[in-house]
């Protein structure tokens, strides 16, 4: 049955006035295909989700396999259900020793509200830090952490002793004291344009928190799972946190997150409020099986170890009066224009020419490209192109 676009409007809620509107048929690797069956080229990967590009065979064969058996059976944490604990053990395996424990969610923003509760439970404290321009979730903890007034202003009072430093200033990381429960940064700060911590800022705020006896939330929604060159982005950069927030990417396009910590920070949450965090749907055996399937592509693979390389060909591409300069690292790129509008036009202009793009939060003049993991050499200079041409008639 053919779905009219006025029904679109009509009986979903959108969350902007003016939606991009492209009528989705099908998705295959790196591509999206509309109801007229005209492929466009994804620069996007559904916001970070797709690092396998779309309807990966072995992530797909893996779902159909695990819908067979069962879909749902219990509220996560009862039952021992094989495909999430498979998962768990194999990303486990991956991290230092203080982040191997590892509580499945239905979504980056449930896990965020699970590691904030993770953070007050220990430490005894209430306060906690975050970073301006910041971008967590929409559900009300992780609205109360985001560092943009004008996001959350309507929807006060939220959570009480939230404050806010300044990404990168390291003057500021003194504010982090004996009051405060943890600190609650992203890795690369994704709506304010991906800003890469420099000087190495993210160890020093680990250092005070070690100091004053606080915990460090890094948020990696975006930036786990193979896209900045590493698995996740705290390799990159060399600090390990207390808490580790992931999700997007994790289970290839179907939703999911998870919080990690120390086993002994996970059962003292458990022993001291009995069902302290419960979903139901967190661990969903059909989800933990793309996510294990995902993760295993991606360690076998060489795609993680060809990011650097991808990333360079963008940027070799990507020269042009009116590019300022490109944020961000791997395949997290965001190209600087000089205004908004010129965004706007690149934008919408390059999904006339079947180039998928798309903006940031917070930073109006950038343009995000965050394509699969699985993009080719010949992609790469197919989309860029276009973007350079549009770009001329701007």
């Amino acid at each position: 049955m053919k779905v009219a676009k006025s029904d679109f409007f009509k009986y979903q809620t959108q969350t902007t006035p003016n939606p991009l509107g492209l009528e989705v048929d099908f998705a295959r690797g790196n591509y999206i295909y509309d109801n007229k069956g005209i492929k466009y080229l994804d620069f996007v990967a559904g916001v970070s989700a797709c690092n396998l590009g779309h309807c990966h065979p072995v992530v797909e064969k893996s779902i159909i396999k695990q819908l067979k058996k069962y879909m749902h059976v219990m509220v996560y944490g009862e039952f021992i259900q094989k495909k999430s604990v498979q998962f768990c053990k194999l990303l486990a395996g991956e991290f230092p020793e203080n982040l191997q424990n590892i509580y499945l969610t239905n979504s980056g923003t449930e896990a965020i509200e699970g590691a904030i509760k993770l953070a007050k439970s220990v430490t005894g404290r209430q306060e906690i830090i975050s970073a301006s321009n910041s971008y967590h979730g929409s559900t009300q903890g992780s609205l109360s952490v985001l560092g943009k007034e004008a996001q959350k202003k309507a929807f006060r009072p939220l959570i009480p002793s939230i404050k806010f430093i300044t990404y990168n200033n390291e003057e500021e990381i003194n504010a982090i004291t004996h009051k405060t429960a943890a600190v609650v940064l992203e890795t690369i700060q994704g709506g304010a344009g991906f800003i890469l911590p420099k000087n190495e800022y993210l160890k020093k705020v680990k250092n005070r928190c070690e100091q004053v006896g606080c915990l460090l939330i890094l948020d990696e929604i975006q930036t786990g799972f193979g896209r900045t060159g590493t698995l996740f982005g705290f390799e990159k950069f060399e600090v390990i946190p207390d808490i580790l927030v992931i999700g997007k990417a994790m289970a290839n396009g179907l939703p999911v997150g998870a919080f990690c910590s120390a086993k002994k920070y996970m059962e003292q949450m458990q022993q001291q409020t009995k069902l302290g965090h419960i979903t139901t749907f967190g661990g969903n055996a059909v989800i933990a099986s793309a996510a294990y399937a995902t993760l295993k592509v991606l360690l076998k693979s060489k795609l993680i170890h060809q990011v650097k390389e991808k990333e360079l060909l963008f940027r070799k591409y990507l020269t042009h009066p009116k590019i300022k300069k490109i944020n961000g690292t791997g395949l997290m790129l965001a190209i600087i224009l000089e205004t908004s509008n010129e965004a706007n036009e690149l934008v919408l202009k390059c999904l006339e020419r079947k180039l998928i793009l798309f903006w940031l939060l917070w930073e109006t003049r950038a343009v995000r490209i965050s394509p699969p993991l699985t993009i080719t050499k010949k992609e790469i200079k197919k989309g860029c192109q276009i973007i350079l041409n549009v770009l001329d008639e701007i």
